[in-house]
């Protein structure tokens, strides 16, 4: 039954930099690939609380439960109260490239209990199930616990309690006592035994670790001053979560398949970098301070799409190793998340032709570029043939950003991003004085304001549209002023706003679009189209408004700060994967933008 699903609020992020576990507030590690974001589960209960397998350490007496972390770290407390005690759990995992690990030394898991008051008896369950629950393994004894293997995955649970096997499953009750330490350890690949000490001196490391790379308040006041300064701090936080550190490359979320409505089919695997995201989360690194993080994740973007034979190769989205996103396959075995069917892995979108990649690709290239002293040759050339080809296809219809499973259509928003391609091209040769077919350039990128504001926008609506010749809206129309293309009082763009407001908006939330994409039921409202809102309304000094939109929409993040891809307009719950990267990025440009529109100019 779906109410033996939790609520996705209810989940912590733990991660290395290589891959991420969800931690619900009952002490089930609910999700898990190993031993990187996109392989394959060894815990699913997220999406099968039966077959999924999970691993739990919880009170066996009714028990009222929290969960923080340790600020600003993604090191996660887990509190546990009885009417016999109370007891703590702390879950973290060692950050790969921390100074001091040996090799494989960040492939750990680590749970540490503490009895805080009186006496408690827990209980422990572990029930790994390989490749998404369709491996379930045999569990042998080890000296300091049980082990599992599979392909090439070697998996050791040390555990300080003894542990009774049965079948896949091992499981024991402990009394836990006020004053005692247990440290539980789930170890894969060759990760080393480790001691107590050098499990303490493991938590105190990673805490330093994401102590020394949060945000910091650089000026006074900060731009993230607010309501939502913190949720901003812990959005940084959950983006380097999902940051691959050897390419650089950022995950859209670390989950697959949660519904974008309960019951529903629109299920996605969102463990991939999308090129689309590029310069958005550019920008917003840049914005947190972390600009070496915003350079490695454009040349990893550099890097991966330079490989392709020519702009039409690059592809929608790549694996975080910068391969191609392997084919889209339905796991009908797995019940799905509160009974959504079907679950999915790979994603079909990664071979869709969406031309607004290309602008975000160039766009990302000027915002880290605009501030530096030049560009190398190597990446003029790849930046150079990005605008060429925006110049060549831009009157083509795509599938646009949202990944639409119906036929093509002239999506003003993709035209839009050909325009940022060629202009942010234009600026950047002008610039720094490169070679480039300035007069060829500038011709297009008129041609395609001209189109845009002839075919894109409605006079009856007064608002930009979702496609060429239709009435319908797309909040994608919100960025017309972010990227540049009219400025933030123009009357097209106020109309844009309003029309936004009446059309999409349900019960304060920002619904992505109208009309058909060829997938049946509805989704819920889109948290980062909501962000748009804010950042327009700001842009265009309507600060109250805005203000107040981006209150109720901080409201509705989890008790740890994070947020979904989307919230139920008539719940207020959290709908699609989760923690999603998008979302997180917008509440970085929304409060930022709100914070310069609140500060005096000097």
């Amino acid at each position: 039954m779906p109410s033996d699903y939790k609520p996705l609020e209810a989940y912590g992020l733990v991660g290395n930099l290589e891959t991420c576990a969800l931690v619900a507030r009952d002490g089930a590690i609910d999700w898990l690939p190993l031993p990187h974001l996109e392989s394959p589960s060894i815990f699913a209960a997220l999406l099968d609380p039966e077959r999924g397998g999970h691993f739990t350490l919880k009170p066996r007496a009714p028990f009222e439960t929290t969960q923080a972390y340790a600020e600003p770290t993604n090191v996660l407390h887990t509190r546990f109260r009885t009417p016999t005690g109370q007891a703590r759990l702390v879950d973290f995992m060692p950050v790969r490239g921390m100074t001091g690990l040996p090799p494989a030394g960040h492939r750990v898991l680590l749970r540490k209990l503490e009895g805080l008051t009186g006496t408690l008896e827990f209980t422990l369950e572990f029930a790994p199930r390989f490749d998404y629950a369709r491996v379930t393994p045999r569990l042998e004894a080890t000296p300091t616990g049980v082990q599992a293997r599979w392909r090439g995955t070697h998996l050791v649970l040390d555990s300080p309690v003894p542990l009774e096997v049965r079948g896949a499953t091992a499981r024991a009750r402990f009394v836990l006592e006020a004053g005692t330490t247990l440290w539980f350890g789930l170890r894969y690949d060759g990760a080393p035994f480790l001691t107590e000490a050098q499990r303490e001196a493991r938590l105190e490391a990673t805490l330093r670790y994401w102590r020394a790379w949060a945000h910091r308040c650089e000026q006074e006041p900060c731009l993230f001053e607010g309501p939502w300064h913190d949720l901003a701090t812990r959005s940084g936080l959950a983006l380097k979560l999902l940051t691959h550190p050897e390419t650089g490359a950022i995950a859209a979320a670390p989950t697959t398949s949660l519904p974008e409505a309960i019951g529903g089919v629109r299920n996605w695997d969102y463990r991939y970098a999308w090129i689309r995201d590029a310069s958005f989360t550019v920008q917003a690194l840049h914005r947190l301070g972390h600009v070496q993080e915003a350079l490695e994740y454009f040349r990893w973007i550099c890097a991966v799409c330079a490989q392709a034979r020519e702009p039409a190769a690059i592809r929608v989205m790549y694996t975080l190793h910068g391969d191609p996103v392997p084919p889209e396959e339905t796991l009908d075995h797995l019940r799905g998340y509160r009974d959504s069917r079907p679950v999915r892995v790979g994603n079909a979108a990664a071979t869709q032709t969406q031309l607004d990649i290309y602008g975000e690709l160039v766009n990302a290239a000027y915002e880290v570029h605009r501030h530096r002293e030049g560009l190398e040759g190597v990446d003029w050339r790849f930046i150079r043939g990005l605008v060429n080809h925006a110049a060549r296809v831009w009157r083509s219809p795509d599938a646009g950003i949202w990944e639409v499973r119906s036929p093509p259509q002239h999506f003003t928003y993709s035209k839009l991003m050909c325009w940022v391609a060629l202009d942010r091209g234009i600026r950047l040769a002008e610039r720094f004085g490169l070679k480039a077919s300035l007069r060829t350039w500038k011709a297009q990128r008129k041609a395609v304001r001209d189109a845009i504001l002839t075919q894109g926008f409605s006079p009856r609506k007064q608002s930009f549209v979702r496609a060429f010749g239709t009435e319908e809206l797309d909040a994608t129309g919100l960025l017309i002023p972010l990227v540049g293309f009219l400025p933030p009082d123009d009357p097209r763009v106020r109309g844009t706003i309003a029309a936004t407001q009446r059309e999409l908006v349900v019960d304060g939330w920002v619904r992505r679009y109208t009309g058909e994409d060829g997938l049946p039921g509805q989704e819920g409202a889109f948290l980062l189209a909501t962000f748009w809102l804010v950042h327009a309304l700001a842009l265009g000094g309507e600060t109250e408004p805005a203000a107040a939109l981006l209150e109720q929409a901080v409201r509705h993040a989890s008790p740890l700060g994070l947020l979904a891809e989307e919230i139920d307009p008539t719940t207020g719950a959290m709908l699609g994967n989760y923690p999603q990267a998008f979302s997180h990025i917008g509440l970085i440009h929304s409060a930022l933008a709100l914070g310069e529109a609140r500060t005096p100019a000097p």
